[in-house]
């Protein structure tokens, strides 16, 4: 009996923790949202750098596989004039990297039978200029590298 006692005095215990902890989130949840969350707003240059990643991972996909590679996608140009979320990033050094991948991207197309090789000089190119300018996603981009 004294053992039941103890076992429903530790279950009553338990769960008015367990509800003190839910209404602390709750009221924490309340409190956030009342001073207002703004939402991230990717800058035009992120972006576009989310689309060339995706468009690489498919390119990457193709050249493993032997389908035909494609035409250049166009709007990989557009890194030239992108809003960057810190405008002061397009240096001459964010300029001259960027005038670098385009031409690894381009010799993909021009030159499919070196497709992997060039690919892998574009991923270069990415990660050149992230060592300097933004390193966040180096981790991710590395994962492009055909083996």
């Amino acid at each position: 009996m004294k053992k039941i006692v103890i076992i429903l005095g530790i279950a009553v215990l338990l769960l008015s923790c367990q509800k003190k902890q839910e209404e602390s989130c709750e009221t924490d949840a309340k409190k956030n949202n009342a001073e207002g969350f703004e939402m991230y707003e990717m800058s035009e240059m992120a972006a576009l750098m989310e689309q060339m990643y995706v468009d690489n991972e498919r390119l990457k996909n193709r050249i493993i596989s032997g389908d035909t590679i494609g035409v250049f996608p166009q709007h990989f140009i557009r890194i030239h004039e992108a809003v960057l979320t810190d405008e002061t990033d397009k240096d001459a050094f964010f300029k001259e990297q960027a005038q670098k991948f385009i031409q690894a991207q381009e010799l993909i197309y021009k030159e499919p039978e070196k497709a992997k090789e060039h690919f892998n000089n574009a991923i270069d190119a990415c990660i050149n200029c992230h060592k300097v300018k933004c390193g966040g996603p180096i981790p991710r981009i590395k994962k492009l590298y055909i083996q």
